[in-house]
């Protein structure tokens, strides 16, 4: 029913509401227990087991937004939808250290009625001939089919349950991409997935602030444990500085001109769906990785560290790097030169990483970053940030001609 919707309009503004924000709380935790998950088993086995929870994390939060961009939070059905969500993504996120142990099925069965509960609500939600109702029809088949594979997947032990969930994973992925296609139906076109450009970013924005945060939160913790003398006061000094590098490189340049290519491009969906569905799963993996880094510099600053370790510290700030390059360059169509040789000198830097002490590792990469955050100081926004060429700002006959050429292909 479209009493249910967010109302559109030009003049129609749609802010973050408290409960979306009381929604993030969980995934504040969710993004706790992943850094915690590699501090706790500093491992290749242990960072890749983390990745892929990650992702899991990331999708059932990214498809929740997807749909608060759509439904209005002041429904009283869509609170209580939300509500239970966050239910769920509580016990998906507690569950999460134990996903390859005993908490598997908890973990499983958490997700999955998560997933599919939340596409069947917001589907009985809508009238038959509301627009919205195929998507949320289509999304209950895709979900439904991967969440087989997830609790099929729940029933084996440890890391077999890999040989299940990697393909559930991959089909959850491709979903997106394939634009949901249903036998008879076709695939969906992304300029059906009528969004609001502006909410859309700043949610989005607002789990980088998530990731962020619990960087913060896991250095100030290991600071305060630590005993606050000199040595860790000038460890905490740096871990910070790297942090608020982070987030000037993502908010002081790029973010007020991708809220205005998301307000202004012809097809927010497909824009919303690549810049930010799967291109911000690198940065906030870079975040995580820089908070495991600064926790093992806190704990042990005169120690060198060594492979895992290497590669958080140097290799973290990197992949934020990369995965913020991608961002931009799909969001205004210009790359950041700079930004990639920074990331490949911290590559380039990790074999001879061990032979310094956390504090000087760390330090080199605070320097590095923060070296990269006053360049993009220099000159007005419009000098640094290409035009918004196609990959925002596009023209909607013949992207919609195109779409439906594809659509007519596949289908």
């Amino acid at each position: 029913m479209t009493r249910h919707l967010r109302p559109r309009g030009d003049d129609v503004r749609q802010p973050t509401t408290t409960i979306e924000l009381f929604f993030d709380l969980v995934y504040v935790f969710a993004v706790t227990q992943l850094s915690h998950l590699i501090l706790e088993d500093l491992s290749v086995a242990g960072v890749a087991r983390a990745a892929f929870l990650l992702l899991i994390v990331w999708w059932a939060w990214i498809y929740t937004t997807w749909m608060v961009n759509w439904f209005d939070p002041g429904s009283s059905a869509v609170r209580a939808v939300l509500t239970g969500v966050m239910l769920a993504s509580l016990l998906m996120a507690a569950a999460l250290p134990g996903a390859f142990g005993g908490d598997g099925v908890l973990f499983a069965i958490s997700y999955v009625a998560l997933q599919v509960g939340r596409n069947v609500a917001a589907a009985r939600l809508l009238e038959r001939d509301q627009p919205l109702r195929d998507v949320f029809e289509r999304l209950v088949v895709w979900s439904a089919a991967s969440g087989a594979l997830w609790l099929a997947g729940a029933a084996l032990h440890g890391d077999q349950r890999l040989l299940v969930w990697i393909p559930a994973v991959v089909l959850d992925l491709c979903a997106p991409v394939v634009g949901y296609w249903l036998p008879g139906r076709g695939r969906a076109a992304t300029t059906d997935w009528d969004i609001e450009g502006a909410h859309f970013t700043d949610r989005c924005e607002g789990f980088i602030i998530i990731a962020l945060g619990e960087s913060i939160v896991v250095t100030g913790a290991t600071a305060a444990a630590a005993g606050l003398d000199a040595t860790v006061v000038l460890c905490l000094g740096v871990a910070f500085l790297e942090t608020a590098a982070l987030w000037w490189l993502y908010f002081g340049v790029i973010a007020e001109r991708s809220r205005e290519v998301m307000r202004t491009c012809e097809d927010p969906g497909r824009l919303a769906r690549d810049a930010y569905t799967y291109l911000h799963v690198p940065i906030i993996a870079g975040v995580i990785a820089v908070a495991v880094g600064d926790d093992l510099l806190i704990a042990d600053p005169g120690r060198p560290l060594h492979g895992v370790g290497v590669t958080m510290v140097l290799g973290g700030p990197a992949l934020y790097l990369v995965g913020e390059t991608l961002f931009r360059l799909r969001l205004t169509g210009s790359a950041s030169p700079e930004r990639l040789l920074i990331a490949a000198l911290l590559v380039a830097l990790t074999p001879a990483g061990g032979g310094l002490s956390a504090l000087a590792l760390s330090a080199l990469a605070t320097a590095l970053l923060g070296a990269l955050a006053l360049w993009d100081l220099r000159g007005p926004l419009g000098t640094r940030l290409g035009p918004a060429t196609d990959a925002g700002v596009t023209r909607v006959g013949d992207l919609r001609s195109h779409q439906h050429q594809q659509e007519g292909t596949t289908s």
